[in-house]
């Protein structure tokens, strides 16, 4: 895991215990939580502009990157960005908690806008923001024409297979996921991350540099609820149908139906509540 994780000196007390050892110093690991300043602009000499610091742990950190950038809507495609590349700073170790992002030509800059204020922390990517209408940044793809249908059945099976991949969280229990899946429920890519959101960019991300955008005929499962935000960002990326194994919000819910998504809640074992979209869920 590298940089993922850490390990901890930490006083772990079981008043259960059986041979009365109540108390016991041992080493615990951790996942790591570090800011990530992803900086954007075009090329040529001098900086890019800082556009937000993200806490998340270290890794991915280019797809996590680009795919903030895709679901802010900056950019569109791979082909807008010219070079994304990890600064090594002046720390000593070098902690690589940078990333610079050289626009292609024709790109416009990100502007400042008031109203849209990304500074994230890693359990809300939207806290900063001003408005709902600053966040509802709207989609080049059409998800509501997707044909995507997945059997039930099929779908119970995801969270197990999603968990059995988690590494990081078998190691700190302290790690969300986000996984793409195939039409035939087998795993594409998952990524782990402290942040909910994170952990979507960084699978969106990966597709973006892979150039598999739009994701149709996709389903993105993470494990925990399915926020808003969340919502939108699968939308960016032309995402039919997602799953959450916890709950949804009221505007997940009524952005999905504007979209034309499908969004599944309350995935485990072999039940879960289909909030929109009932058309994709074969029963």
């Amino acid at each position: 895991m590298g940089r993922a994780t850490d390990r901890r000196g930490v006083l772990r007390i079981d008043l259960d215990a059986a041979d009365g050892r109540s108390a016991l110093r041992r080493p615990d690991t951790m996942a790591v939580e570090e800011p990530l300043e992803i900086r954007v602009g075009p090329a040529g000499p001098g900086r890019r502009r800082p556009l937000t610091v993200t806490m998340r742990t270290p890794g991915d950190d280019l797809d996590l990157a680009i795919g903030f950038l895709l679901t802010e809507g900056l950019i569109r495609a791979d082909e807008d960005v010219h070079t994304a590349q990890l600064c090594a700073g002046a720390q000593t170790p070098n902690t690589y908690n940078v990333v610079d992002v050289v626009l292609a030509p024709g790109v416009p800059e990100p502007a400042t806008d008031p109203t849209r204020n990304f500074h994230t922390t890693s359990s809300c990517g939207v806290c900063g923001k001003a408005s709902i209408d600053a966040v509802r940044t709207r989609s080049r793809f059409t998800v509501a024409e997707d044909p995507l249908t997945v059997p039930a059945a099929l779908l119970a099976q995801l969270p197990d297979r999603l968990r059995a991949a988690q590494h990081g969280f078998d190691r700190t229990g302290g790690l969300h996921a986000a996984g793409l899946f195939g039409p035939d429920g087998q795993l594409v890519v998952l990524r782990e991350d402290v942040g909910r959101h994170n952990a979507v960019d960084k699978v969106v991300g990966w597709a973006v540099r892979q150039r598999l955008l739009p994701l149709a005929g996709h389903v993105l499962l993470v494990s925990g609820r399915a926020s808003f935000e969340l919502t939108q960002k699968a939308w960016m990326a032309g995402v039919p149908l997602l799953a959450a194994v916890s709950a949804p919000s009221t505007l997940a819910v009524e952005l999905a139906e504007e979209a034309g998504m499908t969004l599944v809640g309350f995935l485990r074992g072999r039940s879960m509540n289909v909030y929109a979209g009932a058309q994709r869920v074969l029963r």
